[in-house]
């Protein structure tokens, strides 16, 4: 179940990686492994529009890709980590409906 954010700033829920889905797992998989993705924007910064996310320096955030079985597109789902290196990220986050919400991803 996700679980919208309490307020501005805030990633309201955590989620061990194990149970994510499956293309979730091996995207973060990808992200330690330094690639290589297989979405040309992968790795780009994410700008946190949105708010859901702890206020952080821009290009703390980067976004990936994590596949949606059927889709034609991108799909809605995405890992968001945030630290440098970006192949040792402090901290990631799962979003299952495109930034609206936003899961803490735990080990």
């Amino acid at each position: 179940m996700t679980v919208q954010a309490k307020g501005p700033g805030t990633a309201s829920d955590s989620v061990a990686l194990a149970e994510l889905p499956r293309e979730a797992q091996q995207t973060e998989q990808l992200i330690r492994a330094g690639g290589p993705f297989p979405h040309a924007k992968d790795g780009v910064t994410f700008g946190n529009r949105e708010r859901q996310l702890p206020r952080r320096e821009r290009g703390y955030y980067r976004e990936y890709t994590v596949p949606t079985p059927g889709a034609s597109n991108r799909g809605a789902r995405r890992i968001v980590c945030g630290g440098v290196p970006a192949r040792q990220p402090e901290v990631c986050y799962y979003s299952d409906d495109h930034y609206a919400s936003f899961r803490r991803i735990e080990q």
